[in-house]
């Protein structure tokens, strides 16, 4: 009884938050004048990056208005930090959009679809999350093919799928809903194309792509320009070396896989839209022989663009960045990359993951006719039990109620986002016209200066 007792009580508490925000004017997009000016906001989020590669960013972002969108998340978080929201705090995933979703190995070998992307993630209220993956779906769907019902259907279906799932979890017992599963990947086309790409994705596949053998017969990276080149001597050096550090942050059996590992060489590699300019290294190491590569990513990570917009106990804190992004991760996913950790090399913060272990990513392609609508469905899916995990389903199912107001709420709100997101990159065209922003599809030079790392004892690995 005392635990019927203690749901009720959350779900009434959920209750009580329409009054901070109600569920009606979730649909609201502040209009006039936004207090910043959006292409300023874009210029923040791009400090602390190499400025040889943001030319190549902007190259990428001005691809299309959901290239863009993808590439300015801050952007949107200053945008959503002048909102009134119900003050439920999730673990945000932070970037939550169409192409953030994929498939990867989980632990014991299976191929999962989840969110694939925590570079943001940081505590936060839920509706930012579903806010941005539901204009994702607006302008992911406008870009192949769909028309605006269309595309607005699949926003909608996204919402409600979020919340009826929001309320199946908040009837579960806590570990059943914070183990979910979805049993249906093969019978949705986006979710399947990306694992039978999973499939094709394997460490052996990129041995062969990024790679040649060097004089002992050992693997070595070799430069696939544009995006990928060998790192410099003193760059593999540091990055070897802040393997010490990241050792410290990984679980006991997870260490005494990665001990059986030898380091060969670094790479540098230029990803993503919204990550490009950041220090990507891609250490190549081997276990058993030449055939058992692991490629381990070490990512720079900055703080969340949603910092600034969140109570001073979240935006004061002085968690490592890379930290942030692992732990996030962790938090909002059951299953998750065991070599997943962090480190330091110099005044930078990295996240360290394996790199393409069998991923697999969300094809433009695959969304047109029933695919934009099914993915959707399998998103809220998948949203709604990364904040069941890290929130308390029972407060915002409390929130969200059984009618559908939350879900016409957010589509209409997806809807106006779109567009401005669509008028932000019409700005940013121009930006690019008069010179303030420069494109080019590849960096001036591929020199890579690194800092010297600070380190503790750095084992077998260093």
């Amino acid at each position: 009884m005392a635990l019927t007792t203690s749901r009720n009580l959350r779900i009434e508490a959920g209750k009580q938050r329409r009054v901070q925000a109600s569920r009606s004017g979730q649909a609201l997009l502040q209009t006039g004048k936004r207090g910043f000016d959006p292409l300023d906001a874009l210029e923040s989020g791009e400090q602390d990056r190499l400025p040889r590669l943001l030319p190549v960013k902007c190259h990428r972002m001005a691809a299309s208005a959901f290239a863009f969108f993808r590439g300015s998340v801050s952007i949107m978080a200053a945008d959503l930090g002048q909102l009134a929201h119900s003050g439920i705090t999730v673990q945000l995933c932070g970037d939550a959009h169409v192409q953030n979703l994929g498939s990867f190995a989980a632990p014991d070998g299976r191929l999962i679809f989840d969110f694939n992307d925590f570079d943001e993630s940081i505590p936060g209220p839920w509706e930012w999350d579903v806010k941005r993956m539901a204009a994702s779906l607006i302008l992911a769907g406008l870009e192949s093919d769909h028309k605006e019902p269309a595309s607005a259907a699949a926003a909608w279906a996204f919402a409600k799928s979020y919340c009826a799932s929001i309320q199946a979890f908040s009837r579960q017992p806590v570990l059943t809903a914070a183990r979910h599963q979805i049993r249906r990947e093969q019978h949705i086309k986006p979710v399947s194309a990306a694992l039978q790409e999973s499939e094709r994705g394997t460490p052996a596949e990129l041995l062969k792509k990024f790679t040649r053998r060097g004089a002992d017969k050992r693997p070595l990276y070799r430069d696939v320009k544009p995006s990928f080149w060998r790192a410099s001597p003193e760059e593999h050096a540091a990055a070897v070396q802040s393997l010490g550090l990241y050792r410290e942050t990984l679980r006991p059996e997870a260490l005494h896989l990665f001990n059986l590992f030898e380091p060969l060489d670094t790479g540098f590699k230029v990803v993503g839209t919204g990550s490009v300019g950041l220090r990507d290294y891609v250490v190549l190491l081997e276990g058993n022989g030449p055939s058992d590569p692991l490629f381990l990513q070490i990512k720079q990570e900055t703080d969340s663009a949603y910092r600034p917009f969140l109570p001073l106990a979240v935006s004061a804190a002085s968690l490592h960045n890379g930290q942030r992004a692992a732990l996030g991760q962790r938090s909002i996913q059951p299953l998750s990359d065991p070599f997943l950790g962090w480190t330091t090399i110099g005044s930078h913060q990295f996240l360290v993951r394996q790199l393409n272990d069998h991923k697999g990513s969300i094809d433009l392609e695959s969304l047109r006719g029933p695919g934009l609508e099914s993915l959707a469905v399998v998103a809220g899916e998948l949203l709604a039990r990364g904040h069941a995990r890290s929130g308390d389903a029972c407060v915002i199912a409390g929130y969200l109620g059984s009618s559908d107001k939350v879900p016409v709420a957010i589509r209409d709100f997806a809807i106006a986002y779109a567009d401005r997101a669509a008028a932000d990159y019409r700005s940013f065209l121009e930006a690019l016209q008069t010179g303030r922003f420069t494109a080019s599809p590849t960096p001036t030079d591929q020199t890579s200066p690194i800092e010297k790392p600070r380190v503790r004892n750095a084992g077998r690995a260093s």
